[in-house]
């Protein structure tokens, strides 16, 4: 059973602002990027329609808290925990760790709530259903320590 990824990327001159610093948003952007790459780790798409009914994963709430700034060209590594897995949401905590320039250092950490849901037909609204034990067989909360 897995509960963390890590994700290493190079900072983007796109993703900067004027002041040459990573702009806020693109730390959500990292934080799906690593949780669509944990899912792929696991063996499933965070798209997934292989199950009796098609599923989903909206967001339901989103934080980060920054500390250090990342700018161009800097190595980042984004480490995704699982901080909570409920019958019908999973809860991360991810660290964002500069990995250039000295030793690693935490430069932010947010958290992603994200739920399990369905539609009963294309446009329809949705609504959550229970995490499908395919997936959640796989998955595990971290152990304390990490999450601290």
């Amino acid at each position: 059973m897995a509960y963390e990824f890590k994700l290493t990327r190079t900072v983007e001159f796109s993703e900067t602002d004027m002041a040459g610093i990573a702009h806020f948003s693109n730390f959500f952007r990292y934080m799906e990027a690593a949780e669509h790459a944990f899912f792929r780790s696991l063996g499933f798409s965070i798209h997934t329609t292989g199950f009796s009914y098609p599923i989903g994963w909206p967001r339901v709430h989103t934080d980060c808290d920054f500390r250090h700034p990342l700018r161009f060209e800097d190595t980042v590594e984004i480490h995704l925990l699982v901080r909570e897995k409920r019958e019908r949401s999973i809860g991360y905590t991810v660290i964002f760790r500069k990995l250039n320039g000295g030793s690693p250092r935490e430069v932010a950490r947010g958290t992603l709530t994200v739920a399990c849901v369905t539609r009963d037909k294309p446009g329809g609204a949705m609504r959550s259903v229970p995490i499908p034990g395919e997936i959640a067989d796989k998955i595990e909360v971290a152990p304390e320590e990490l999450l601290a």
